[in-house]
């Protein structure tokens, strides 16, 4: 598969090492664009749609710590609420904190939580939103979901090969026609190594549902473009919750992609890199 590489590290005040890459840099007038990743996935995901908002706009990406090529730690906050205090930072780090320079933010999965708490508990500035299958709704979290962040320590000591196995059914089972097998590899292989392995059963553990409850009496007070990307074969977060949230932001689009899973960027690049690129250009 192409070669998807975060060359620069940040450190912000909770001392992890973020890795982030920019692409289209050279374009110093151009836009900027962030996009964050869910979980349990990364950057990585987003490797096609960024490289496509390039041609066009300075594209931002990073791996949030505890997840990707960022540092793995015991004891690591890796919650929604600790992310979007690193993201908040980070676009401090990046040029993007003031009004004139307010970047267009696309959030997928938990992502979408990391966003939405920068932006209104934090006050990060963004010039759009565009949220792609969020986590932003209760009721969140399947049965299987719960009983692994339950046991952390108990889960984080399996069999490397069990681990794995376990691993790669979870990640599977967020596409609808089937992840490529290399993609699927390298979604899974971060998760499978020493600090891999308990890293992926810590983010469940932390991702608690108080994250969304704290901030869903607040999404009548975004005031900017929002866009809602749906797949119609979401298994995770069904398409139903799409409809409730674009019926809780004022003046926000739902556009729902069909045949499509959770992991949308996956399953329907070209329609997911079309629909975000005239969002990103202006268009309703």
């Amino acid at each position: 598969m192409t070669q998807w590489l975060l060359d620069r590290t940040f450190r912000g005040a909770s001392g992890d090492e973020v890795r982030w890459a920019v692409l289209g840099e050279g374009q110093t007038d151009a836009p900027a664009v962030v996009l964050l990743h869910g979980t349990p996935f990364s950057s990585y995901v987003w490797r096609g749609v960024a490289r496509a908002l390039a041609a066009r706009h300075r594209v931002f990406v990073w791996d949030m710590p505890g997840y990707g090529a960022s540092e793995k730690r015991a004891g690591q906050d890796v919650s929604p609420g600790a992310q979007a205090h690193v993201f908040t930072e980070l676009l401090t780090h990046w040029g993007l904190a003031t009004d004139a320079a307010r970047p267009a933010v696309v959030a997928h999965d938990f992502g979408g939580c990391v966003a939405l708490r920068a932006h209104l508990l934090h006050g990060a500035r963004y010039a759009r939103l565009a949220l792609v299958d969020p986590v932003a709704l209760a009721p969140w979290g399947s049965p299987t979901y719960r009983l692994l962040g339950a046991h952390p320590e108990v889960f984080g000591q399996l069999p490397r090969d069990l681990h794995r196995a376990l691993v790669r059914e979870y990640v599977s089972s967020a596409s609808h026609p089937g992840l490529h097998p290399a993609v699927l590899d390298r979604l899974v292989e971060p998760w499978c190594t020493d600090e891999g392995q308990p890293a992926f059963y810590r983010q469940i553990a932390r991702n608690d549902q108080r994250f969304t409850d704290e901030i869903e009496a607040r999404y009548g007070e975004l005031a900017l473009p929002t866009l809602i990307c749906w797949g119609t074969q979401d298994t995770w977060i069904p398409p139903t919750r799409g409809h409730e949230l674009a019926s809780r932001i004022p003046g926000s689009r739902l556009h729902l992609i069909e045949n499509a899973g959770h992991l949308v960027q996956e399953d329907s690049p070209a329609e997911l890199g079309a629909v975000l690129g005239e969002f990103l250009a202006g268009g309703v």
